[in-house]
């Protein structure tokens, strides 16, 4: 088997389109793994650190569309439009988006913890953990309690998740991956960094996903033969 393919990805947990985007690019490793056979690499993900709106509040006084109407001002009634839009669109991906639950609020703990999940060997189930407790069940992800419960649920030591996040353990790594994405021009999420080569932006089809994968795997059986 080939050397893994590592798919770096800039996203944030407030961010409707990187959850989206998270299972069109899983649909299309799938596909890819599918096509390839026998020999198909490795493909590995890392998250990275991006937020949309660093300041939000913890506690927002308020619903998603209270908070588009203020943070992009926007009309509510274009906001109610646009988030049942992105609501089909997630439906159609597979999530179900409960924008009237959602409790809107500051990601830099959230973070935190996905740097923390990362060292014990936990981040993706992690990610998945807050994206879904998010945007379909309506938990709170932005203190450090909250957090800890969600952990705790996928196998992390709360106490240890209560102290790390107290004392801001990660927050120099997450400040890091800020700044890396920045130079990479990283202005908007889900950006797809693969093989520390190709820059995907957005939540593209699974079959984008696809075909990127199998040009990169492509290149490097063609590396080897040379």
């Amino acid at each position: 088997m080939s050397e893994s393919i590592k798919i770096d990805i800039w996203s944030d947990i407030a961010c409707p389109w990187c959850y989206i985007g998270k299972r069109k690019f899983e649909a299309g490793a799938a596909a890819f793994a599918e096509k390839a056979g026998a020999d198909a690499p490795d493909v590995t993900i890392e998250y990275h650190s991006f937020e949309l709106a660093p300041d939000t509040p913890v506690d927002f006084d308020g619903d998603e569309i209270d908070f588009l109407s203020t943070h992009k001002g926007m009309p509510a009634d274009q906001v109610k439009g646009m988030l049942e839009h992105v609501t089909g669109i997630a439906e159609a991906a597979g999530l179900d988006y409960n924008f009237d639950v959602l409790k809107h609020t500051n990601t830099i703990k959230a973070h935190q913890l996905l740097h923390y999940a990362k060292a014990h060997g936990k981040q993706l189930e992690a990610k998945e953990r807050l994206l879904k407790a998010y945007f379909t069940e309506g938990r709170h992800v932005g203190r450090i309690d909250d957090l800890a419960d969600l952990a705790a649920e996928i196998g992390l030591d709360r106490d240890d998740v209560v102290r790390s996040l107290t004392e801001g353990e990660f927050l120099s790594d997450v400040r890091a991956d800020q700044a890396l994405g920045r130079e990479y021009g990283i202005q908007g999420v889900p950006f797809f960094v693969i093989d520390g080569k190709y820059g995907v932006s957005g939540a593209q089809e699974a079959a984008t996903f696809a075909q990127v994968l199998d040009q990169v795997w492509a290149q490097r059986e063609e590396g080897a033969t040379v």
